[in-house]
């Protein structure tokens, strides 16, 4: 079976905590794929806030990012009381588009549960394209 990979970079810029709440859990009594996918959204939302690019903005302006892909690797199961810590880097930022990659480990033992890679693109809504990346959100997201 062919896997997908994602290199983690040499440090990250962002970092939150996220407790793992009794409605992020499945049947098999561990995080379930859509509560990662959930949390990786709020972790995402923290770290474009620090960035300037809080989503009353977006919806003001009509101008943010839309996900043009997202990949995800399972490593360990979570569990309800289980705190994650979410690292986050902006990669390959382009006038247009950037990578955000993302490690999520138990925040107490340090035990990597997941890594993902989403790419976002900068979107105007109103006009339904890709436009580029305003130089100030440019400059903010490879501090």
């Amino acid at each position: 079976m062919a896997r997908i990979e994602i290199k983690l970079p040499s440090n990250f810029s962002f970092s939150t905590n996220i407790p793992i709440r009794i409605s992020d859990i499945n049947r098999g009594i561990h995080v379930s794929y859509a509560a990662i996918l959930n949390i990786l959204s709020e972790a995402r939302a923290q770290f474009l806030a620090t960035r300037g690019c809080e989503d009353q903005e977006i919806i003001k302006d009509g101008v943010g990012f839309i996900i043009a892909d997202l990949g995800i690797i399972y490593k360990n199961q979570a569990r309800y009381g289980q705190t994650l810590k979410v690292e986050i880097a902006a990669v390959e930022v382009t006038r247009k588009s950037f990578d955000l990659i993302y490690q999520i480990t138990d925040s107490q033992t340090g035990i990597e549960i997941a890594r993902a890679k989403t790419a976002l693109l900068a979107f105007n809504f109103n006009k339904q394209e890709t436009i580029p990346i305003s130089e100030e959100i440019f400059n903010r997201l490879i501090k």
